[in-house]
């Protein structure tokens, strides 16, 4: 028998800021992945960010260090933003679900991706985050950052690099940089990834000349 998350909500407390937020994810229970993750992977930017880039979720690199996007994706997506002219300390990073799923292979740990009522179960914390920071921009890196915040029927790959308009916010989707690393061919993936990155500079652009 599957039983249903009782997901994040009860554990989100009101009215607080990023640093409560925070603290209080370190005790969410909302779903079974806190079990087996070493800790909860919280975002991390400034509070004034106009622009909100989520993953999928941590990473074992990030699950360790308690950050996100510090292993080789994220040195990649560093990379990548620096070529466009986008101040990674600039903006805000986080991932959809907060706990790294996992499976063991020998001493290693191999990614698995989060389920939907995972994604589901987390999603209070990404509703709080993206309510508190109010940003302009979001950037969905991946499929199942883009389905958490734009619907589980959205396609990256039928609408990467494409302007949606919300009612809160603009959002952008594109690969997750992980699966650059993945592609039978880095360059041609790599250089792709860097075009919808470009396309986020010319709309924060846009954001700025409008204020």
């Amino acid at each position: 028998m599957v039983t249903k998350a009782p997901g994040a909500a009860m554990y989100v407390p009101e009215n607080a800021d990023l640093t409560r937020l925070r603290q209080a994810a370190c005790d969410c229970h909302g779903c079974d992945l806190y079990r087996h993750a070493t800790q909860t992977v919280f975002g991390a930017g400034p509070q004034d960010a106009d622009v909100v880039l989520i993953g999928e979720q941590p990473g074992d690199q990030e699950d360790v260090a308690g950050h996100p996007f510090v292993g080789p994706a994220g040195r990649l997506l560093d990379r990548a933003l620096a070529e466009v002219g986008i101040d990674r300390d600039a903006v805000y990073l986080t991932n959809a679900v907060k706990h790294f799923k996992f499976v063991e292979r020998g001493k290693r740990r191999i990614h698995k991706q989060p389920g939907r009522t995972e994604v589901v179960a987390c999603s209070a914390w990404l509703d709080a985050e993206l309510d508190l920071l109010r940003p302009r921009l979001v950037v969905c890196l991946g499929a199942i950052a883009a389905q958490a915040v734009l619907g589980p029927t959205f396609k990256v790959s039928a609408r990467r690099g494409e302007v949606v308009e919300t009612a809160d916010f603009r959002a952008i989707a594109t690969v997750h940089p992980s699966s650059v690393l993945r592609a039978p061919d880095r360059t041609a993936a790599y250089e792709a990834f860097v075009d919808d990155l470009r396309i986020v500079r010319e709309q924060l652009g846009k954001s700025a000349a409008a204020r």
